[in-house]
């Protein structure tokens, strides 16, 4: 039998979690149920002093929104954790030792004033790059360079080291990833990246290595700014001697700006004034408070859709997929290798598909919600009647009520440029006429009836209906454009019409 697929979403709790971690923690999720194996969620927070309050339960409740709930986690253990790094610390300095006794790694002294001269010397002599790396080395306070009992004395009095990887020199680096194919990197480009700092924790490369393996990683699937990375990887598994049970690798593509021109920020979002992380955030420092997708009123389903299809197509014309339906389409090889460019407009027509999907009963919940804040009360079957006519002009949930308040509250003003084009005797004539046949009717209104009605008012007055109707909407609205009117005027019921119609034959003076 194959081996289970095991795949891991591995973010640091460093703040918010960018769309592009979303998207990673995603396709995870999707190849390990399209496969029928399990998905990790561990928190790499090796880095101490990065590590921001409220960005794990931040992490977690992201996930839980959009419905990719880990099979192991911090939260959900299985049988190898822990699932944080900074609980797992012990062991990393046991590998980091095998490393240095297999001569795969040296102590480095090197204060932060040498490493500074160096690359101070290095950019001097014109290097594009400078690097700690395998020329560097043999200039520099190591245990590759200095005598072994002074090598055992620093280490004896406690001097501060950090544990370096000895890159080699002249050596083709290959790994076939799958996303991209063949990738080889020549080892002289390497340098000798610190596996172990100086306060005892292990970098991201050791860790995630040692972690990987240890719980059983069969996939890596991560962004695309960690391919630079990836040959540092591979050594790292060959030296260990896990070379055999090595992961595969998928570097996925950049998220772009929209404009297609580099990788998508923060400030990208502000500036074009889109969300950019799945919740809203606030920075528990400067107490900056930064929108979130959920709280800007995107469902979460039509989020996942949207971030589905950030850089994978599922080769044919479909764009709607409910979470069952991705999993059992994706696939690796459909993502694809270029960035993909961020589209807020097509992330706001995935919202206006599923918001028109929904049942009136489950869309007159939100509107009453928002009734709620402003005291106001309406009945269940009024606020269906209304989210059923809204529905079709709403991108957001709040679009039913910001967009229909008309349905409540009559209108005070009238669009002034629509009373200017619109409003005339032959307007006023024809809604005198309506007012006064439906204060003539004992049925209930329906918008068959309405429009009967109103067709009746506008031909005895010897009126083509379709002049007057801007004005008709316009009366009853307050503007000149909206959902069905005849729709409108059964919600409303004859009293309020009629209500309506006498305020604005008194107020809208005619052109």
């Amino acid at each position: 039998m194959s081996k289970e697929v095991r795949v891991r979403f591995a973010p640091s709790p460093t703040g918010a979690l960018h769309i592009g971690g979303v998207r990673t923690a995603l396709y995870n999720y999707l190849f390990a149920r399209k496969k029928g194996g399990k998905f990790l969620l561990r928190i790499e927070d090796t880095d101490q002093n990065r590590f921001v309050p409220g960005a794990e339960d931040y992490i977690k409740s992201s996930l839980d929104w959009i419905g990719i709930t880990p099979d192991e986690s911090p939260w959900n253990p299985g049988d190898c954790g822990p699932y944080r790094q900074s609980e797992r610390k012990p062991m990393y300095m046991e590998y980091a030792r095998y490393l240095l006794e297999q001569g795969h790694a040296y102590y480095a002294f090197d204060t932060s004033e040498e490493l500074e001269a160096m690359r101070q010397r290095l950019t001097a002599a014109r290097v594009v790059s400078p690097q700690y790396n395998s020329i560097t080395r043999t200039q520099m306070k190591n245990s590759l360079t200095l005598p072994a009992d002074e090598v055992k004395a620093r280490l004896d009095s406690g001097d501060p080291y950090v544990i370096r990887i000895k890159i080699p020199r002249k050596e083709e680096v290959r790994l076939n990833d799958m996303v991209r194919g063949w990738v080889m990197v020549h080892s002289n480009s390497l340098d000798d990246k610190v596996l172990m700092k100086s306060d005892g924790m292990p970098t991201y490369h050791l860790a995630n290595i040692v972690d990987d393996h240890l719980m059983g990683i069969t996939h890596v699937i991560r962004g695309e700014e960690w391919l630079p990375s990836a040959p540092l990887h591979v050594l790292l598994y060959k030296y260990l001697g896990w070379e055999d049970s090595m992961p595969q690798f998928a570097h996925l593509p950049l998220l772009l700006k929209p404009d297609g021109n580099g990788k998508l920020s923060k400030r990208d979002a502000e500036k074009h004034g889109f969300p950019i992380f799945p919740l809203n955030w606030t920075d528990p420092i400067s107490g900056e408070l930064v929108d979130g997708f959920r709280e800007s009123g995107y469902l979460p389903e039509a989020f996942l859709n949207f971030l589905a299809f950030l850089g994978w197509n599922p080769g044919d014309q479909r764009e709607l997929f409910t979470l069952d339906e991705l999993v059992e389409a994706f696939s690796i090889e459909r993502i694809g290798k270029s960035g993909t460019k961020f589209d807020i407009n097509k992330a706001k027509w995935y919202n206006e598909q599923y918001l028109r999907n929904k049942s009136d009963k489950v869309l007159a919940e939100y509107l009453l919600a928002d009734l709620k804040k402003e005291n106001i009360s309406v009945s269940q079957e009024k606020a269906e009647k209304i989210v059923a006519v809204m529905k079709e002009r709403a991108t957001f949930p709040s679009d039913l009520w910001q967009e229909g308040r008309f349905m409540v509250f009559a209108p005070k003003k009238f669009d002034e440029q629509v009373a200017a084009k619109k409003w005339n005797q032959d307007a006023i004539k024809v809604l005198t006429a309506f007012s006064v046949k439906l204060a003539a009717i004992d049925a209930v209104l329906t918008a068959d009836l309405a429009r009967e009605m109103l067709g009746e008012a506008a031909a005895a007055e010897g009126i083509k209906l379709g002049k007057v109707m801007q004005a008709v909407r316009l009366a009853i609205t307050g503007v000149g454009a909206g959902p069905d009117l005849m729709q409108i005027f059964e919600i409303l019921g004859k009293e309020e019409l009629i209500k309506r119609i006498d305020f604005a034959l008194d107020n809208i003076v005619a052109s």
